[in-house]
Formats: C-alpha cells, sequence, structure tokens
C-alpha cells in the first residue's frame, strides 16, 4: 500500500509539473524524489506521470489519481487536527443523545449555551429513546445523553437538569378552559388521553400514580406515546389530557393549558446522563458545563415554562 509521503510527493510534482521545484517545494533532493513516485507507480500500477526530456505532464490515470491523492491528504490532516482537538479540555466532538420531547424543552437552551460558552465543542446529535440512550451509554456509542430518569447502572452517572409540572390540556371549548386553576377532581368521568404505559412508562406511571392518590378516575380513550400526538387528540376535542409544562410550546390552535391546583409531586424531570470513569475530556468538560448551567432545582418551574 502506498504511503501518505509519497502522496505529497507526488501532488507536488503534479502541481509543478516539474521535478526539481518539487523537490525544493518538499525540502529534499531530487532522487529520492523521483524514487517516490516510480514506488508509488508501481504500488498503484499503473503510469501517472510522463516524462519527456525536462518536461512532466500527467497521465489521464494521473489525473483522476490527483484528485483522488489531493481528498486523501486533506482528511489525513483534518483527522490529525480532530486528534489533537480531542485532546483539549474545551475543544472537540462530543456524541449527545436526546429524547424527543428535549426538542422543545431544553435541548435549544443547551445549543444557544455551547454555542456561547464552548464554541469549540462540535455536537453530534442522536434522538434516541432513553433505554436506547443508556445502551449506546454503556456500548460508547454516545458520549452524553438527555433522559427520563431510568434505573440506575452500574456503569452510568446521571443528574437533573430539568424540572417541571404537569399542565392539563384541554380543548379551547372545554367548560373547565373558563377556570383559573383546575383541581384533579375535575378530571372525574372526564375522556382522558394518557401516556402508554408500556412505551411511555415514566410519565404513566406519575400521572396514573396520583389520579389513584386523589381517588380520580378519568374515562380513558387513547394511548399515546407522545406528547404532540397527545395534543393533536386534544386539539381535535377527543379529550383533555394531563402533560409536562414544556408542551405548551407546540402551540396547538384549539389547546388551552390550566395548572393544577392544589397538587405537589407532580413533575417530570429530564435528567443528563454519562459513562462513568470516562476519559473523553471535552465530553467531561461538557457534561460539567452543563451541571452548573441548568440545575433542576434553580427555579424550575420559571424555566421549564420559558418561551
Amino acid at each position: 500500500m502506498f504511503q501518505l509521503t509519497q502522496l505529497r510527493c507526488f501532488v507536488a510534482v503534479a502541481s509543478e509539473l516539474h521535478f526539481g521545484r518539487a523537490a525544493a517545494l518538499l525540502n529534499m533532493t531530487q532522487p529520492p524524489l523521483t524514487r517516490q513516485i516510480q514506488l508509488l507507480e508501481h504500488e498503484v500500477g499503473v503510469q501517472l506521470l510522463e516524462r519527456s526530456g525536462g518536461a512532466v505532464r500527467l497521465t489521464v490515470a494521473g489525473r483522476i489519481f490527483l484528485r483522488e491523492a489531493e481528498d486523501i491528504l486533506r482528511r489525513s490532516q483534518a483527522a490529525s487536527i480532530a486528534a489533537r482537538r480531542a485532546m483539549q479540555a474545551e475543544a472537540g466532538s462530543v456524541t449527545l443523545g436526546f429524547i424527543p420531547a428535549a426538542s422543545f424543552t431544553i435541548l435549544p437552551q443547551l445549543l444557544a449555551f455551547i454555542r456561547t460558552r464552548l464554541p469549540d465543542v462540535h455536537l453530534v446529535l442522536r434522538e434516541m429513546q432513553t433505554v436506547d440512550q443508556i445502551e449506546a451509554l454503556g456500548a460508547d456509542r454516545i458520549d452524553l445523553g438527555i433522559v427520563r430518569p431510568f434505573a440506575p447502572r452500574s456503569f452510568s452517572g446521571a443528574a437533573p437538569l430539568l424540572r417541571e409540572p404537569f399542565m392539563l390540556a384541554l380543548p379551547a371549548q372545554h367548560p373547565l378552559a373558563a377556570e383559573g386553576e383546575v383541581p384533579l377532581s375535575a378530571l372525574q368521568g372526564q375522556p382522558f388521553i394518557e401516556f402508554c404505559p408500556s412505551e411511555s412508562r415514566y410519565l404513566y406511571e406519575i400521572v396514573a400514580g396520583q389520579l389513584r392518590a386523589h381517588g380520580v378516575a378519568p374515562e380513558t380513550v387513547q394511548t399515546l406515546s407522545h406528547t404532540h400526538s397527545i395534543l393533536a387528540l386534544v386539539d381535535a376535542n377527543v379529550g383533555v389530557a394531563l402533560v409536562p409544562r414544556s408542551a405548551m410550546k407546540l402551540r396547538y390552535a384549539n389547546v388551552c393549558f390550566k395548572p393544577l391546583a392544589g397538587v405537589t409531586g407532580l413533575d417530570v424531570e429530564l435528567h443528563l446522563a454519562w459513562r462513568r470513569e470516562s476519559r473523553h475530556g471535552v465530553a467531561n468538560t461538557l457534561r460539567e458545563a452543563l451541571q452548573a448551567a441548568f440545575p433542576a432545582a434553580c427555579d424550575p418551574h420559571q424555566r421549564a415554562g420559558e418561551t
């Protein structure tokens, strides 16, 4: 297989079309330059340069090979730069997983923060459900994740980024839309759209637990996995729903949101997750910066409701 040194020699000769000038450009003498070109042509198996007297011309194969050689050299340089940047604490690439709900809650704020505070960090975003992110962290396929709370794993750590209350989402023409705050008891017998207990277990258990604790039994008409799908049914006047406060940002025309009266513990969290003992310096720097900038305990309800 040919070497990068041979490619550099070939590109220099192809650019100068003169062995003497190319040798001077490479700070070497002409005989070893000629030898590198010969070795390259032997490896490739075709003639790349035509030499006639003092003139040098690219063959048809040489012109095609030149484009590829230049691309290889560019990519090798980019790889070297990326590797050196990875060793710096505030520069390099970080792969960040996030659940879909984060895209309209905290993710835009995180991206703005990173652009301002850590501009040399390049984010590679991966939209994944919580269980898939934990698996990816364990396999070292992502560096950080924005997830719902999950069962502890020996290889991972987590800390809350955001905490927000549930709100009652109901059609704009619903009688409860005229109320300021709505008690949970008002949901008794109401057509209710709930989170799917298998695919959105965390959200389902919070809501179902509070309804049981207050002795409230709405009439479940649909179960869905995602907040935007639930709101689409509320918008279509199918029923009412309890959704995280950040869902207000989705702005369905026929949906209004009401705070709940006299309810505590009906909150939902997003966590930042990471791989323990990670040696990825940039990911560790980013994790520490995000934890400091977005502590869930710091006026969480106000942050969750910002638009």
